[in-house]
């Protein structure tokens, strides 16, 4: 796996670097509640900022259903991310340092459309995906783009790469997984792969409503 350090060896200085980060943070009324994958994006921004590279960074948020919708606009994101850089942050339009839009507002996103991906793959000369949360999904902004522009990961994704592999090869006993989410379909490969290496599976969330539900348990109006 080509790493961000492998990137800030062959020098960044000068080019336009696409980062796919994770920025779906809770909202309340257009207000962040909680910052922490902001926060968690920082350290991989800063490396290629110190370095001289200009920066696209795009995320999704929500569940916008490929079209605009303002409940799920990045603009906030794209204010709290100024403050914590300590920096200008230009929102959905050019500069040396800007934040897309929500990519999900795209149809082309979530269906992986080449057009789509090679529009995003024209904002930068390489790509770095920092999405440890959306690296599972075959999405225009993570594995459409990997396709047309040379590729590294992030340091966030990199580091949970590296603490998921030595949990994978030699965990310590016993090894209970715990997943969760509310969208189980998406998740149906990871539990499969991960049940012959654990001793308990703890499913969480909506996803675990599915699973009373199939099991003839009653969940009422839960999501499933």
């Amino acid at each position: 796996m080509k790493t961000l350090s492998d990137l800030l060896a062959e020098g960044v200085a000068g080019r336009r670097v696409l980062v796919r980060a994770d920025l779906n943070v809770p909202l309340d009324e257009g207000k962040i509640t909680d910052d922490g994958r902001v926060r968690a994006s920082l350290p991989t921004l800063n490396a290629l900022i110190n370095q001289g590279a200009r920066l696209v960074v795009c995320s999704h948020l929500g569940r916008p259903d490929g079209r605009p919708d303002r409940r799920y606009s990045l603009e906030p994101v794209a204010r709290r991310l100024s403050e914590l850089l300590g920096r200008p942050v230009a929102f959905d339009k050019t500069g040396e340092l800007a934040l897309m839009e929500n990519v999900r507002f795209h149809p082309g996103e979530e269906a992986n459309d080449p057009t789509f991906a090679r529009q995003l793959a024209g904002l930068g000369d390489v790509f770095v995906n920092d999405a440890f949360g959306t690296a599972h999904r075959a999405h225009a902004s993570t594995v459409g783009v990997a396709k047309e522009l040379p590729s590294a990961a992030g340091l966030l994704l990199e580091k949970e790469v590296q603490a998921l592999r030595g949990a994978l090869e030699k965990p310590a006993r016993p090894f209970v997984a715990i997943v969760g989410g509310s969208k189980i379909s998406s998740k149906i490969a990871v539990l499969e792969n991960l049940l012959p290496r654990v001793d308990r599976l703890l499913i969480g969330g909506a996803m675990a409503f599915t699973l009373i539900k199939a099991g003839g348990g009653q969940v009422g109006l839960s999501l499933v």
